[in-house]
Formats: structure tokens, sequence, C-alpha cells
């Protein structure tokens, strides 16, 4: 019996698991953003303050307006398909208090699909604010650290 195909397919069996398991583990690099971008349609970005992202509305890594000028640390990702982002960044001198955001209890919208290493699980659970730009996010804050997602749901100001 000729055992070389069954050798042969445990091979590329093993070597598949050990890259599920290992890729989502790497750091950033042009392999796994290749990976992250063809495969699971995601892209990602750091700035070190809000003041660095782009400006123009369109661009996809643009911060929604409502993001205070003087947030550091600030990470997003974005579904290259759609409109799902995460977005993380530590609050500087200025609140999140303005116009744009209103505490209460927010209407719930679904969860992107989107994964980073920086996003905490459980996090959705802690929404205690909503805010608006041309699509509504949920917000988290916890200390000075803020976690906002979006689904894509439009804000009822930019609806037609």
């Amino acid at each position: 019996m000729n055992r070389r195909p069954l050798v042969i397919a445990a091979a590329t069996v093993g070597v598949l698991a050990t890259a599920a398991f290992a890729l989502p583990n790497l750091p950033p690099n042009p392999v796994t953003d290749t990976i992250d971008h063809k495969v699971f349609k995601e892209k990602g970005k750091r700035f070190a303050t809000a003041a660095d992202a782009p400006t123009r509305t369109e661009a996809p890594f643009a911060l929604p307006s409502w993001i205070p000028k003087d947030a550091t640390d600030v990470r997003i990702r974005v579904r290259t398909t759609g409109h799902d982002r995460l977005i993380r960044f530590d609050l500087g001198k200025t609140p999140l208090d303005g116009p744009q955001c209103s505490a209460g209890a927010p209407k719930r919208q679904g969860a992107p699909d989107l994964h980073a290493k920086w996003w905490p699980r459980g996090v959705r659970a802690e929404v205690h604010a909503e805010c608006r730009d041309f699509h509504q996010y949920q917000v988290a804050v916890r200390g000075k650290r803020v976690y906002a997602w979006t689904d894509g749901t439009p804000s009822p100001h930019t609806r037609g």
C-alpha cells in the first residue's frame, strides 16, 4: 500500500492547522496585513494622536468628528467591504461629552465581525453612550480608554 498520499495529506493538514493558530497571534507585518486584507477583508491602522488621522470623511481611516483632537494612541480596524469599524483611543484633556454623544441606554446595534488583538472581550456589555457622525457608534469607557464600534448603521440625520 502506498502511504505517500496519506503522509502528504497529514502534513498539509498540520501546516494549515499551525498557520490557523499562529497567524492571528503574529505582530503586524506585510504577510499578516495581506492576509487580513485579502482573506478577512479587514484593515487596521494606528495613529499617535487623533490629529494624525486623515481628515477627509471618505478616507477609510478617517475618524468620526466626535473623537477629541487630543485623543492619543488611536487604533482603528475597518471592514474593507462595508462600514463596520472598531476604534480605540485614550482621552486627553477634552472629555467625551460633546453634543454628538448622548449618555443613557443606547439602542443596541449589531456587533461588527472584526478582529483586533487590542479589542477586549466583553466590552460590548459596557455600552453607556451613543455617539453620532455619519454612522451611529456604541461607546464604552474604561478609565481614560474609549472603545467605540459601529456596524454601519447610519445616524438618523444622514438617512434620506
